[in-house]
């Protein structure tokens, strides 16, 4: 049974975290100290896609002004990945954006996630940039009432 939670619950932070931690810093290498930041508060907004009761991916969600919300420290853990679950999502997401009245969503991609934001939507913005030792790009989507997906 799959089922997505957003909220700042103490639980909700822990799961992001678990992931993030097996993703971002066991994976990719990323040092500890840069992946967990001060957004990491106690104010701070999860999406965690649960899959059977296992905790399998997670976004944060992270406003950049008033109109503008960034999708941060999007990862799906490696089993899950190519299966669709970051695809609903990235449209839960939206879809909660929507309703908060953001009207743009902008978030810097790995160079190898390109593909799956490009058909998620999101048009490419800025020129290839190092960010924590990855090559990614700035990549935008104007957010709509329709978003595919969950």
């Amino acid at each position: 049974m799959d089922k997505i939670s957003f909220g700042s619950a103490s639980y909700l932070q822990a799961a992001a975290f678990s992931i993030r931690y097996r993703v971002f810093v066991l994976e990719q290498k990323i040092p500890p100290e840069l992946e967990f930041d001060q957004h990491d508060d106690e104010l701070a907004r999860y999406f965690v896609y649960f899959h059977n009761k296992e905790a399998i991916a997670t976004i944060r969600y992270q406003a950049l002004n008033e109109n503008t919300i960034q999708p941060d420290r999007f990862c799906v853990t490696k089993k899950w990945r190519k299966k669709g679950f970051g695809k609903k999502l990235l449209a839960f997401y939206e879809k909660q954006a929507i309703k908060d009245g953001y009207q743009r969503t902008i978030l810097s991609a790995e160079l190898t996630a390109i593909p799956f934001y490009l058909n998620s939507g999101y048009q490419i913005v800025s020129a290839p940039y190092l960010e924590d030792g990855i090559w990614c790009q700035k990549m935008e989507k104007i957010l709509t009432e329709v978003t595919n997906g969950y």
